[in-house]
């Protein structure tokens, strides 16, 4: 029950209430939930029991239409309304004052709402850009692993490589030493063939480095011939 429904202020609103139409007792109930904004609802089993008095009173009356009692103010609930005119016009003062309260509730109950439902979304769109930058940092250290293992990967190709180019190196000038070994003697044999390892590794040096076309190649086989005739003519 609502506290503006004291002692005997129910009984008075329902005679109001019926002075004003006939009612049945669910128009009543429906009409205190809209003057009460929803909030106060009286059940059945407080109405009704209360319109059964007010019967036995000989303050209202009732038929049946279509099925349902249809209450309605008799002269003699028109003289208590009278009566207590004053009352009832206190009593509609603070079931203004009670409305305007219940409002001013309702007002506050959703700003406070809508205040802790923004909160959330904000959470949840700082939850949701965090995410996003947790993510990107772990593509991005991803990304940087991936670089890291390619440059130790291409380092140890190019250390292999390093390892077989010197590897060839030495096997180039072994097979060039060894070949001229019994040429003359041995000192003049093996720095001969090192001198001819040399001159190749330069010379594959320097094509490396370079773009060879046929121009080129011819100009180096003629080169090559040169030098080996020369060289041939010194050795004799």
């Amino acid at each position: 029950m609502s506290p503006v429904f004291g002692h005997g202020r129910l009984r008075l609103y329902l005679l109001k209430l019926l002075q004003e139409s006939p009612r049945h007792g669910y128009e009543v109930i429906r009409l205190l939930q809209d003057r009460f904004l929803g909030v106060y609802s009286p059940s059945p089993g407080t109405i009704y029991p209360r319109l059964a008095r007010l019967e036995e009173e000989g303050l209202v009356t009732h038929e049946v239409v279509d099925g349902k009692k249809v209450f309605t103010l008799t002269d003699q609930g028109r003289e208590e309304l009278n009566a207590r005119v004053d009352e009832l016009a206190d009593l509609e003062q603070e079931i203004s004052d009670s409305v305007r309260d219940i409002a001013r509730e309702v007002k506050e109950d959703v700003r406070d709402t809508v205040k802790s439902l923004r909160e959330e979304l904000t959470q949840m769109a700082r939850d949701v850009r965090q995410g996003a930058k947790q993510e990107q940092r772990q593509a991005k250290q991803e990304q940087r692993e991936t670089w890291r293992e390619q440059r130790a990967e291409w380092q140890r190709q190019k250390a292999e490589w390093q390892r077989q180019t010197q590897e060839w190196k030495h096997d180039w000038k072994r097979v060039w030493t060894d070949g001229f070994a019994g040429h003359g003697s041995p000192d003049s044999g093996a720095r001969l063939g090192q001198m001819l390892a040399e001159f190749v590794e330069e010379v594959r040096e320097e094509a490396a480095g370079r773009q060879v076309t046929e121009e080129t190649l011819a100009t180096a086989q003629d080169a090559l011939y040169d030098a080996t005739r020369r060289i041939r003519d010194a050795l004799r």
